[in-house]
């Protein structure tokens, strides 16, 4: 179910299912949350010896954070669509895991425009301090806030008490009592504060969507410039496996977000105008824009298994690391400095 947009349903939910949402989804959801806590635990042991001198290790220690969160609500929802837990159990996916599962997800999103705003910081703004797409994170100082490792913790103590704000309110106001019937129904769970809560926090969360991918987009457009200029100035062609990898690892990021991120979004506009009464969609629309829905919802939540890609491609560190180097060279690294990135 989409916690997000079940209010006045005009169909019970259940006639919408079919073999693809009741038999298909939850042994996926599994496998993913399989290969995503064994890919995330590995990036995560990895991650947290990495000492965190630099905004952008800020930022993906975060993303690391949000994904594990995320992973955390994973067996709920297809352990509730196998018939386990019985009807409690779907009043504990809509007062809390669901919750968890859209906060952390948009917690995600948020560290990705975070991590392409230090980006352009570092590529575009500091043209500078870096004469090609290869750059480091190094000790010295930081030549903008976003590249500062005080005011990159702030900005993600102060994006996780925003997420909480809002997402808090919609486990504390879900508490109407509940049954087998209504349990199915996160709305009808909700007070009539709740409801209104839950509309504004939802359109909140959309417009942190849209106004992330506003951001990537413009930053990985002014990026693909400085990129291009890089290359004609320094002679790439003639080094066409280097600039590859650059091109790589700077765009790995907008690629993971699009897949994921932007499908799921742009269904969520004729799935919502679905739900409302008198839209004038017949069942059959409804049954697909729902079928279409939990697709997307899904390509979401393979998010989690994608990460790891953006850490392995982004970050030298955590690849010697991974690799076993990391030891070798230290912390810092051969030349004393730490995270360097290609």
């Amino acid at each position: 179910m989409d916690p997000l947009n079940s209010s006045h349903l005009p169909t019970n939910q259940s006639e919408l299912s079919s073999t693809f949402t009741q038999h298909v989804l939850p042994p996926l959801y599994l496998l993913i949350f399989v290969a995503g806590s064994c890919l995330n635990g590995v990036a995560a042991c990895v991650f947290f010896r990495v000492p965190s001198d630099s905004g952008l290790v800020v930022y993906l220690k975060n993303m690391v954070v949000a994904d594990l969160l995320m992973l955390a609500s994973f067996p709920f929802r297809p352990a509730a669509q196998l018939g386990l837990g019985g009807w409690r159990l779907h009043v504990v996916i809509c007062r809390y895991t669901s919750v968890l599962f859209y906060s952390s997800m948009y917690a995600g999103i948020l560290f990705m425009g975070l991590i392409s705003l230090e980006r352009y910081v570092r590529i575009v703004k500091n043209a500078s301090s870096s004469s090609s797409t290869s750059s480091r994170c190094s000790r010295a100082p930081p030549l903008h806030l976003l590249q500062s490792v005080g005011f990159a913790r702030m900005l993600a103590l102060l994006s996780w008490a925003l997420l909480l704000a809002c997402a808090l309110p919609n486990v504390v106001l879900t508490s109407r009592p509940a049954d087998a019937e209504t349990s199915r129904r996160c709305m009808q769970l909700k007070t009539p504060l709740g409801v209104s809560w839950h509309r504004a926090s939802t359109l909140f969360n959309v417009g942190l969507f849209w106004v992330t991918l506003l951001v990537l987009a413009s930053c990985y457009a002014s990026i693909a410039r400085r990129v291009y200029r890089s290359y004609r100035r320094v002679g790439c062609r003639r080094r066409s496996d280097a600039c590859h990898k650059s091109n790589r690892s700077i765009f790995t990021l907008l690629a993971v977000f699009l897949a994921c991120f932007v499908p799921y979004h742009a269904c969520r506009v004729p799935y919502t105008l679905s739900q409302m009464p008198g839209a004038g969609f017949s069942r059959h629309s409804r049954f697909l824009l729902f079928q279409l829905k939990e697709a997307t919802l899904f390509l979401s939540a393979l998010n989690v298994c994608l990460d790891p890609l953006i850490y392995l491609l982004m970050c030298r560190t955590f690849r010697e690391a991974l690799l076993g180097k990391g030891r070798a060279a230290g912390p810092t690294g051969a030349t004393g400095q730490s995270l360097s990135l290609i």
